[in-house]
């Protein structure tokens, strides 16, 4: 699977940005697609995603409850995450991951996913 996320920038506290991941090689609706972030200086973390074949239901990050939106559109072989109400903790860079072997108990795990976007840069300003 080759993953190309894309849709980061500078905004301010309180914007809102949408983060696309165009996926091609794969049967998109056979991958579970995630976003992590990674802050200078601090680990990969979990951010939202969806099970292959989950019947829709997207799973969170508590930290972005009630701000972020994760979503895939399988027919355009894309996932996104829509970010509102942006924190200047946001800021990180934001990367799609994907993997056709997943488990539910290591959806939120980085070394769960064999692919990997390239990361978009999101800066939030206070």
């Amino acid at each position: 699977v080759q993953l190309q996320a894309y849709g980061g920038g500078l905004v301010q506290a309180g914007d809102s940005l949408r983060l696309s991941c165009a996926a091609s090689g794969r049967t998109f609706n056979a991958v579970t697609i995630s976003w992590f972030r990674q802050a200078p200086g601090k680990e990969r973390e979990f951010v939202g995603g969806m099970k292959a074949r989950s019947g829709g239901t997207p799973m969170y990050a508590d930290f972005v409850k009630g701000r972020f939106t994760f979503s895939r559109e399988n027919a355009k072989n894309t996932a996104y995450l829509q970010m509102n109400n942006l924190r200047p903790e946001d800021t990180a860079v934001y990367y799609c991951a994907a993997s056709s072997t997943i488990i539910t108990s290591t959806v939120r795990v980085p070394f769960a996913y064999s692919y990997w976007g390239q990361g978009t840069q999101v800066t939030v300003s206070s």
